[in-house]
């Protein structure tokens, strides 16, 4: 997991080394400021998406290794589990909706 995401860190360095047109463009259209603001708001929803289903995942295994510990326990740990992944999922959304909201939608 730790070798994909230095590849992609890379693989966006060397893109953003190889094309300076855009950033130093000097006869530049009006709307290539926000040419990078598609990739940004997609890397934002995307990290987004992926903390909160490596969350939720956790909550589930840790929920079900106490549930297998103190099964008597198990209506509480639910309980506290479906709680927890709410929140989490709630705080996903806002950010999935944070980040399309920066795109500026269409660039006309």
């Amino acid at each position: 997991m730790k070798s994909i995401f230095t590849l992609a860190m890379l693989a966006f360095a060397a893109a953003a080394v190889l094309a300076p047109e855009v950033a130093l463009a000097a006869d530049a259209p009006a709307n290539a400021m926000n040419t990078g603001s598609g990739l940004g708001a997609g890397l934002a929803v995307g990290f987004a998406v992926l903390g909160a289903g490596l969350g939720i995942g956790r909550i589930g295994g840790s929920a079900v290794e106490a549930i297998a510990r103190q099964p008597e326990m198990a209506g509480k740990i639910f309980i506290n589990m479906i709680l927890t992944a709410a929140l989490i999922e709630g705080v996903a959304l806002f950010a999935v909706v944070v980040g399309l909201g920066a795109f500026p939608g269409g660039g006309n």
